[in-house]
């Protein structure tokens, strides 16, 4: 969404006493933002609007903020404002009870849809866990899916480094303005990945561009996210460390292993657990080089008889192709 005709949209996140399920409502029942602020008081309250937050609309309070925050944006380079109506919104969030409005974003919004994994963890991770976070976050960054956390310190700062240090693709959803750089240690990070900085936007909850850190609250809301993904039947995967199996920060990632989190060692034992289309999606076909006989004659050291009978059955098989020039190549089944 163009900044120029974000104004409606974001006064309306904006308004005081209308959350998600207020603003489904009214676009549902006005068809625009622009329709819900045209609207009569009558109108309005017959959506179930508090009185209060019906006049604030009427009133069009909201919109100096808006424009404030509008002029902030503007600032900002790559910043975008997403609402749930364009392709760009992430489609998982929707699936809410309750999804944002609004999404304030900095980077490539085109990736919001791409495969993603989430990799939370402790703020003071083992040197196993560090390592591991790694990992997992190069590799599965290699592999094409999208890195996501909160960008706390610890695991999940670890693993958007991992993904990085590969050119991969990440998203941190943040606690602050998407023009805050949180925490302070990834003004060290050097970013080459192709990734987004966004903030949902709420009206019980709303952070303008500049807004600091709102809560210190990071593992109880990774927990919380994890057990809500359970109930929804999305892929939950815990890492094991042995090491700190009988340490306090362990306990809640195993009591997910014993709610039916997967246990896992590598980036493969999640890849093999994505749906066929999006594995598929992911994998680069391998593409077969054609190699003349004589460089296979010299790699492996036999006869060019032998070589010849052994390459000769191989294409009766259907296992390798002869090519004009005396080149084979391995035929992919």
């Amino acid at each position: 969404m163009q900044l120029e005709t974000a104004l409606p949209w974001l006064a309306l996140s904006l308004t005081k006493g209308i959350a998600a399920r207020f603003s489904a409502r009214l676009l549902e029942e006005c068809g625009s933002p622009d329709a819900v602020f045209r609207a009569s008081l009558k109108q309005l309250e017959a959506c179930d609007l508090p009185a209060a937050t019906a006049q604030a609309v009427v009133k069009e309070e909201a919109f100096k903020r808006a424009e404030k925050e509008l002029a902030a944006l503007r600032t900002i380079s790559c910043a975008h404002l997403i609402n749930w109506t364009e392709p760009e919104y992430p489609q998982t969030l929707l699936q809410i009870y309750d999804p944002p409005v609004l999404l304030y974003v900095r980077g490539d919004p085109q990736i919001l849809n791409a495969p993603s994994l989430a990799i939370v963890g402790t703020r003071r991770p083992t040197l196993y866990g560090t390592q591991m976070a790694d990992r997992l976050g190069r590799e599965l960054a290699a592999g094409g899916i999208v890195i996501v956390s909160g960008l706390a310190r610890g695991i999940d700062g670890i693993a958007h480094q991992g993904a990085v240090a590969v050119e991969g693709r990440d998203i941190g959803v943040l606690g602050t303005g998407i023009d805050v750089c949180y925490p302070k240690e990834s003004k060290k990070t050097p970013r080459k990945s192709s990734g987004a900085r966004l903030h949902p936007q709420r009206a019980s909850a709303a952070h303008p561009p500049r807004a600091r850190k709102l809560s210190r609250a990071q593992p109880h809301r990774s927990r919380h996210v994890a057990r809500r993904h359970h109930r929804r039947r999305r892929a939950v995967f815990r890492l094991s460390d042995h090491g700190a199996a009988g340490q306090a920060v362990s306990f809640a990632p195993n009591l997910l292993i014993k709610q039916g989190a997967k246990l896992v060692i590598n980036a493969g034992d999640v890849i093999e657990e994505l749906p066929t289309p999006v594995r598929a999606a992911l994998t680069k076909p391998e593409q077969p080089e054609p190699r003349p006989i004589d460089d296979i004659v010299k790699n492996t050291g036999l006869n060019s008889s032998d070589v010849l009978a052994t390459l000769f059955d191989l294409e009766m098989k259907g296992f390798v192709r002869q090519l004009p020039g005396k080149l084979f190549s391995k035929v992919l089944l």
